[in-house]
C-alpha cells in the first residue's frame, strides 16, 4: 500500500469518525430512513427544501465505515444543490466522491445515502403536489 492509498483511507475514517452533518434535523421538508439487509447498515437522511434547493441536510445512522463517510461526504456535497439535479445523480458520480474505490461486495454501502436522499425527495415532491 503507497502513501496517496494510506491517506485516502485515513480521509473515509475521519468522515466515519467524525462525520459532518450528522443529527437531525426537526420539522424537515424530507425524512427518509433507508437500510442494507446485507451488512446492517441504516441512514436516516433530513432535509430542508427551499425554492427547490437543497438549504440544509442531515443524517443519522449505524453500520459501517463506507456507509456512514459516504453519508457525510455526500451531505456534504449536496448543501445548496437543486432538488433535480440530486435526484439525477448517477451511482457513479456518488462514488467518484468517495477517497477509495469501493469493491463490488460493499457499493451498496456506499450508495445507501444517495438512495435515501433520492427516495426521500420523491416523496417530498409527490406529497408537495398532492
Amino acid at each position: 500500500m503507497d502513501l496517496a492509498e494510506d491517506m485516502y483511507k485515513e480521509e473515509l475514517l475521519e468522515h466515519y469518525r467524525e462525520p459532518q452533518n450528522y443529527g437531525e434535523i426537526k420539522d424537515t421538508d424530507v425524512k427518509y430512513k433507508d437500510f442494507n439487509p446485507v451488512c446492517g447498515d441504516e441512514i436516516e437522511i433530513y432535509a430542508d427544501i427551499k425554492k427547490g434547493v437543497i438549504e440544509n441536510v442531515k443524517f443519522t445512522g449505524k453500520g459501517c465505515a463506507i456507509s456512514q463517510a459516504a453519508a457525510s461526504i455526500l451531505t456534504e456535497h449536496i448543501k445548496s444543490k437543486k432538488i433535480e439535479d440530486v435526484k439525477k445523480m448517477s451511482n457513479e458520480e456518488v462514488l467518484e466522491l468517495l477517497p477509495i474505490k469501493v469493491s463490488n461486495l460493499r457499493i451498496k454501502c456506499g450508495l445507501l445515502a444517495l438512495k435515501a436522499i433520492q427516495k426521500g425527495l420523491l416523496i417530498y415532491e409527490r406529497k408537495k403536489h398532492e
